[in-house]
């Protein structure tokens, strides 16, 4: 079963792991890498990476990528967007601080983001406007 609109939105905006993909080489499948993401129902999509990492350089040249999310219960469902790079900012602790606690334990946050400033370097912020989606609830088995 398709879902509606706002079924797609809400479910994106859960905090599942994303699979990214976006076209590298034109002879190559698309660069598919899991990543963390942020997104609100209507909004913009934006995911953190090295400003100089491969999935990066990747959607500078296209300007578009994807996004997958899936999860096996209480149903199997997914939602798929694909969109334009709308905008690219400076990482700042402030983001790094809620893209962490979205995914993590609120007493794990604050070692995250050390561990992240001092060890994983810059990130750049990547908005993405989801233009096309696909999504389906495959019920429960």
């Amino acid at each position: 079963m398709t879902l509606t609109m706002r079924e797609r939105q809400l479910f994106l905006a859960e905090p599942h792991i994303g699979a990214l993909s976006v076209v590298e080489r034109p002879d190559r499948a698309p660069l598919t890498v899991p990543i963390w993401y942020q997104y609100t129902p209507g909004g913009e999509l934006w995911v953190r990476t090295g400003p100089d990492s491969r999935k990066a350089r990747a959607i500078r040249a296209a300007g578009r990528f994807g996004l997958m999310v899936q999860r096996a219960e209480p149903t199997v469902r997914y939602v798929s967007v694909e969109g334009p790079v709308v905008r690219t900012e400076e990482d700042s602790p402030e983001r790094s601080r809620e893209m962490a606690a979205r995914y993590l334990p609120a007493d794990k946050v604050d070692a995250f983001v050390a561990y992240d400033r001092e060890r994983l370097g810059g990130h750049a912020l990547i908005f993405m406007r989801p233009e096309h989606w696909i999504s389906a609830d495959l019920g429960g088995f």
